[in-house]
């Protein structure tokens, strides 16, 4: 089922508003504040422009009446803030760098809950993440703030430390670690904010209270969307998430395309939940949400403190094939009108995942964990899936209570066992349970309160293509004891719509048209879609380039997973080395394998083709081919030399790690002297180190960056390298911050 066909028919009215249509501008321009500064692609620096005015820097003179170029001269990574709490900062359309000189200081907390300090954007505002930055928006300690209107990305496909080499960062790339650090924060408000890409996590929050989110996206963040560890951890007060997306975190995503790769979770190192806490409290409310295919959990709330009054709501929930749980909750809760697949193999086969990552904790579709006088309740959802319970709940005590109502359950064969159907409901939990009102279809037995003997007629229930949307004549209409308190359904229509509730997620409402039936799924078969990605530089004769092959299956959905043989073409005399000779796609799936390709040390300066093709047993459809130029530099005379650091950018008191590599006519040089020149941020002081080449041309210094003033910035390396009479200097920058 296409994305548009799922999100027409399958997500709540809201979230459906708020993903499809673009964001209809700045919010509530009108509130006093103390000062509104500008930011926009043609304006200054800072001694350029004042950022009072919305107009581009005229080209010459300073103090000028025009805006700033980047939000990082409001917020700089050193140094005073340019805007004051209370201020607004207007960020016009465009994308702005944000990370080469540090990561932009925090924002400045608002003097009260009614005066916010404001960090606007406009359609098409975008932060991109480069150099390695830890993060490209910073509310650490940040109070009474909104954000709206922001695109926050980075400008790299890469994964922070991945496990496959081919996909893990490295110095010479523009990525960002995290896309929003908060902590110690209180009373924000963030909206229409659309957080992707970045290496490691979208948000990475904890120890907040009373935020509220609005419109918001966080998907294809190469570890998690959410990822609560930091700070504290823990939350308090009201924590709102409305209209949001959360999807493919544990993903790359490819820059040039938008889609995942790469994707991973915690067998081989990874993370991969959409959203996740550490112990909280707070009193959570997350209604129209949309949250699908994270490599681990979809919603993990297991680690909310327990307390009386800490409680979970959740309302207008769509969970579909994450490889964890689609949800789990620990303590008070609520969860109604929602829609929960757990299709928690959906990942097998693809990318790195490992078949220890798929449906972790039994794949339970909804798991409760209680703590003792807790409440949880479960009514009007449709829930389906391969785990080993559709409801599992666990631990706590007798004086616990577990309201399970008006359900609509779905079994599928266990994964663990497919000759298995799952449970309606299971667990070790001893608390006093309550079923009325549910349906259930294909599970192994039968719960108190629950019919199972008729088939609820569905818009289509498979797994893979899951749509809970009642047929005509479906027995789930008007079965449904009334329930205080919902006038609504899943799409928020109205409820009940004729002589009683419905029993599940949706309400099939009075005199509608039912919805087409889809077609039979056909195979059809296509060529994939085949490219080879690399090094375009000359090198010299002897080196190796690692280049990646990508591959895509374009098969039709109903097609079966296709294994891929892959081959190469390499000059006579070279070496080329395949990671993999094979790749299995799921259709609409992608994979990467990695060539090597050594020139023979006696290749004459030039260009020469490498090429790389795949076919399948399906037959010629299924062939495809890529080249790519390796080019031979001409044979240098003398020495060379290369520096560079570790990383781009240090903390204060970090080890910073140089290298340097000395070659001769492209031959390492053994024992040639190298002197390091670290020029401190001060222009003054200076850090000399010395080293000798090795076997491998490679000579390394470290020292441990300062914490004061003059060793906080850019620092200017040097290294000059000498040998048999001959010399050769290489120069490069890095950064330390606090």
């Amino acid at each position: 089922m296409s994305l548009s066909t799922l999100r027409s028919r399958k997500l709540p009215r809201a979230l459906l508003s708020s993903l499809l249509l673009p964001s209809l501008g700045l919010a509530a321009f009108g509130t006093a504040q103390a000062a509104t500064f500008y930011v926009r692609t043609d304006g200054g620096d800072a001694a350029q422009c004042t950022g009072r005015a919305d107009a581009a820097y005229p080209g010459s003179g300073t103090a000028q009446a025009c805006a700033w170029k980047n939000p990082n001269i409001a917020m700089p990574s050193s140094g005073s803030a340019r805007i004051a709490g209370g201020d607004t900062l207007l960020i016009g359309a465009g994308t702005f760098q944000i990370g080469s000189g540090g990561y932009m200081q925090k924002i400045p907390s608002g003097p009260n809950a009614t005066t916010r300090t404001r960090i606007l954007g406009k359609p098409g505002t975008k932060l991109v993440g480069v150099a390695g930055t830890h993060r490209v928006l910073n509310l650490d300690g940040s109070s009474n703030v909104e954000v709206g209107n922001l695109e926050i990305t980075d400008n790299s496909d890469c994964v922070y430390n991945h496990s496959n080499a081919a996909a893990a960062c490295t110095s010479a790339m523009a990525w960002a670690r995290v896309g929003v650090y908060a902590t110690a924060s209180n009373n924000v408000w963030m909206h229409d904010v659309n957080v992707h890409g970045m290496a490691a996590r979208g948000f990475n929050a904890g120890g907040l209270s009373n935020w509220t989110l609005e419109r918001v996206k966080m998907n294809k963040n190469g570890s998690a969307g959410w990822d609560g560890n930091v700070g504290t951890g823990s939350n308090s007060g009201q924590m709102i998430l409305r209209d949001i997306e959360i999807g493919w975190n544990g993903c790359g995503e490819r820059v040039a395309t938008g889609e995942p790769w790469a994707c991973w979770a915690q067998t081989t190192g990874g993370y991969g939940d959409g959203f996740g806490t550490v112990d909280t409290g707070g009193q959570w409310l997350i209604e129209d949400a949309f949250i699908h295919h994270n490599t681990s959990d979809g919603l993990d709330l297991r680690y909310m403190d327990g307390a009386d009054a800490t409680t979970v709501t959740l309302r207008r929930i769509y969970s579909v094939a994450n490889a964890g749980n689609q949800v789990k909750i620990k303590g008070n809760s609520l969860i109604e009108n929602s829609v929960l697949v757990g299709n928690c193999t959906y990942f097998r086969g693809k990318d790195f995942m490992a078949s220890g990552d798929l449906c972790r904790a039994y794949g339970s579709t909804l798991l409760l964990i209680l703590t003792g006088n807790d409440t949880a309740t479960v009514r009007h959802n449709t829930i389906a899936g391969e785990g080993d319970a559709q409801i599992a709940y666990g631990e706590g005590a007798s004086s616990d209570k577990v309201n399970i109502q008006n359900n609509l359950v779905i079994g599928f064969p266990y994964y663990a066992n497919t000759a298995t159907a799952t449970l309606f409901s299971g667990g070790s939990a001893p608390a006093a349970k309550s079923f009325s009102g549910n349906m259930a279809w294909k599970v192994r037995s039968c719960q108190t309160g629950t019919t199972c003997t008729q088939d609820p007629k569905l818009t289509n229930m498979t797994l893979a293509a899951f749509d809970a949307e009642p047929l005509a004549g479906s027995p789930v209409t008007d079965k449904a004891p009334m329930v205080n308190g919902m006038s609504t359904d899943f799409l928020l229509q109205p409820r009940p719509s004729g002589a009683a509730n419905d029993v599940g997620a949706y309400e099939v409402q009075a005199g509608g048209t039912p919805p087409p039936q889809p077609p039979t799924p056909t195979c059809t078969r296509a060529a994939p879609t085949v490219t080879l990605s690399g090094p375009t530089a000359a090198v010299a004769a002897g080196t190796e380039n690692k280049y990646t092959l990508s591959l895509k299956n374009n098969d039709s959905s109903a097609c079966a997973n296709t294994s891929f043989a892959i081959a190469r073409t390499v000059p006579s005399g070279w070496t080329g080395e395949l990671s993999s000779t094979a790749i299995t796609l799921a259709p609409g799936a992608s994979g990467a394998a990695t060539l090597g390709v050594m020139s023979n040390v006696s290749a004459s300066a030039g260009s020469y083709g490498i090429g790389a093709g795949v076919s399948s047993n399906v037959g010629a459809t299924h062939t495809g081919n890529a080249s790519i130029t390796y080019s031979v530099a001409a044979a240098v005379v003398g020495l060379t030399e290369t520096v560079s650091t570790s990383k781009a950018s240090y903390k204060a008191g970090e080890v910073v790690s140089i290298t340097a590599r000395v070659l001769k006519n492209g031959v390492a040089v053994s024992g040639a002297n190298v002197a390091f020149d670290a020029l401190k941020p001060n222009g003054v002081n200076h850090v000399l180190l010395s080293a000798t080449t090795d076997a491998s041309g490679y000579a390394r210094v470290s020292f441990t960056s300062g914490t004061g003033p003059s060793s906080i910035g850019t620092y200017k390396l040097s290294a000059v390298a000498t040998s048999g009479g001959l010399s050769k200097t290489a120069t490069t920058t890095f950064a330390v911050a606090k």
